[in-house]
């Protein structure tokens, strides 16, 4: 692990492809007071801000060649439960007001960490802060050399090159909330005379959702931690097993940590190189576990690999695959199903859908990352609910949606981390997946939804000799907004 330093930095997670990292080196001044008293320079710190997205939907594999998003604002809260209208935020980045910086989250990192620089150092008051806003800037406000052409926000397709404007919920007016739970540690917290450097992490590929009218829509998914701008990282390589080269198809490497319940939740995902490297930067201090999964170019998916307990500033060294063995010779296992959300009236509502595929091994909870193909390029499905239309219909009284989702069939290779090498040994010859969905109102941002706002199924344990197809049965939010 790297050692403390008397400067520090946060960062915010997410998961796309290439380590792409956008910096908002930002001047926070301190605003927002309830006393209204003077403060004294002894009680003040110093802050940096910057912006992150290892992303793993990027081109030429997957289906974005640029996300394009606005940034007119950063402002941070002591309050955990702070209404965007309370007293008590400071502006980490006033010069934004006036002139608002567009950012492509899938762009290129010069130095493989920080995209871009946002403003410069100021003064805020030291303390610990517990809440973080993002502002996007309105599609319709005008932009100099706007690379989205009319909308200040928008996706650029591969297939095609079309641009797309990226639908706004309440971001440009309140900011996309980034709350103690996605901020490494629980909070930023700055001391009197020091410097720190807050990251945030733009998980792009699972913050947008494609509309069933064609339209692209964000619900962002945000991380913040404290990362040092030295570039403190994890690194490794991943091979297959069987030859010894890198894997020759797509690999997907997730870092994760876990929650309240738990439950190890990705915090971050990217995708290898060519020669099977990868690299997470810039990076909170911490403990994390490596989980990795790939597709091979004749589409065969390998069984996931978990190295766990490996600190930041260290490398994984070499990761293997391993392809299915002899207990499972067919190497995905399909489950297709279907989420439902209605309200206490028992009619249908719309609702976002965060879909996790998790598995228990060695007595621990993982979200299994969902393997790169051409249809899965995030580490989780993102979905939203609405009313019968085409091959979907929906039960009575609820408005829906249908997934599909491939699947290692192989259980995963498990093994600690260990300075000279982890050694990985499978804990099952066949893969037991549980789906977990999380409900948030739509276009709120991330606000939980519906009562309870979490729904589990129970565990699908493959057997046989496959084929392995599961027809999940349906995850019935009720309550919903």
């Amino acid at each position: 692990m790297i050692p403390p330093k008397t400067t520090h930095s946060i960062l915010l997670p997410s998961a796309f492809f290439a380590c792409g990292l956008l910096v908002l080196a930002l001047c926070i001044s301190a605003c927002g007071g309830s006393s209204g008293a003077s403060v004294q320079s002894s009680s003040m710190g110093t802050a940096n801000v910057s912006l992150s997205d290892p992303a793993t939907c990027q081109a030429p594999d997957g289906q974005f060649s640029h996300v394009y998003v606005t940034i007119t604002d950063v402002r941070a809260n002591t309050s955990a439960t702070a209404t965007s209208t309370d007293s008590g935020w400071v502006d980490l980045a006033p010069n934004l007001a006036s002139a608002p910086k567009q950012i492509d989250l899938l762009g290129q990192a010069n130095n493989q960490c920080f995209l871009a620089t946002l403003g410069d150092n100021v003064q805020l008051q030291a303390g610990s802060y517990q809440q973080i806003r993002l502002i996007l800037a309105d599609n319709s406000i005008s932009l100099s050399n706007n690379a989205c052409g009319s909308a200040a926000n928008c996706v650029v397709l591969t297939s095609d090159g079309s641009v797309h404007a990226l639908q706004l919920s309440s971001e440009a007016q309140t900011g996309i909330k980034i709350p103690s739970g996605q901020i490494s540690s629980g909070a930023f917290t700055i001391g009197a005379g020091q410097t720190e450097d807050l990251d945030i992490d733009f998980n792009t590929c699972a913050s947008i959702v494609e509309q069933g009218n064609g339209q692209f829509r964000l619900k962002p998914v945000l991380h913040a931690g404290e990362v040092s701008t030295t570039s403190t990282s994890i690194n490794g390589k991943v091979y297959d097993a069987a030859t010894g080269n890198p894997v020759n198809g797509i690999a997907t490497v997730s870092l994760e940590q876990k929650d309240s319940a738990g439950i190890d939740r990705v915090y971050m995902s990217t995708m290898t190189a060519s020669d099977g490297s990868f690299v997470f930067c810039p990076l909170p201090a911490g403990t994390y576990d490596v989980v990795v999964v790939a597709t091979r170019a004749d589409g065969t998916i390998y069984s996931p690999s978990i190295i766990t307990g490996v600190a930041s500033g260290s490398t994984t060294g070499t990761v293997l695959l391993h392809a299915p063995s002899a207990a499972a010779p067919t190497s995905t296992a399909t489950v297709n199903g279907l989420i439902t959300s209605q309200t206490s009236a028992m009619a249908g509502t719309i609702a976002d859908i965060q879909l996790s595929t998790l598995a228990s091994v060695s007595s621990t909870i993982y979200t299994i990352p969902l393997p790169p193909t051409s249809t899965q390029q995030a580490a989780t499905l993102s979905l939203e609910t609405a009313a019968s239309s085409g091959t979907t219909v929906c039960p009575t009284g609820t408005d829906c949606s249908a997934y599909a989702l491939q699947l290692a069939s192989g259980g995963a290779y498990i093994g600690a981390w260990s300075a000279s090498g982890a050694t990985l040994a499978q804990s099952s010859p066949l893969a037991s997946y549980v789906l977990d969905a999380q409900a948030f109102v739509q276009s709120s941002g991330g606000t939980p939804d519906c009562s309870p706002s979490e729904l589990k199924s129970t565990a699908y344990a493959l057997t046989g000799s496959g084929p392995y197809a599961v027809a999940a049965s349906n995850l019935a939010f009720t309550s919903c907004q």
